[in-house]
């Protein structure tokens, strides 16, 4: 597989994580200026953020838990050219699942749905490591 068929999906993955942070700033700043939020009451971490803009930014941080095994995949399989079709293939029913995922978790945030999305991503992550992992152990 060329590396551009390998890494696309990752840069549309980028491209998702990337939305998701303008989104929650917009989001924040939005809250700040309207003086819906006040500075005193998140300057230390504290999740004071209006209910959107706290799901906004939940979804965003979001992005770096599950996905972050999908990324260290790909950054071992491409320079150990492990990275073939099927891997490409699976990279592209994770990227569609983060895409439902976030598309759930920003609009209705219906908790069954999104959980089933969270885990479709999962499971399809579980098969791409099994599958990573068994070419290595033997030599495939």
């Amino acid at each position: 597989m060329s590396v551009q068929m390998v890494l696309l999906p990752v840069f549309v993955l980028v491209g998702l994580t990337l939305a998701l942070m303008v989104g929650m700033i917009g989001a924040r700043r939005k809250a700040l200026v309207s003086g819906e939020t006040k500075i005193r009451d998140i300057a230390l971490g504290q999740q004071n953020w209006p209910v959107r803009t706290t799901q906004i930014g939940n979804c965003y941080r979001n992005q770096f838990e599950l996905p972050l095994l999908f990324y260290v995949l790909i950054a071992l399989a491409l320079p150990l050219r492990h990275a073939d079709l099927f891997i490409v293939l699976m990279s592209w029913v994770f990227v569609v699942t983060r895409f439902v995922h976030a598309g759930v978790f920003v609009t209705s945030n219906d908790l069954g749905r999104r959980s089933l999305a969270w885990l479709a991503g999962g499971l399809v992550l579980l098969a791409m490591w099994i599958y990573f992992a068994l070419k290595i152990l033997l030599l495939i």
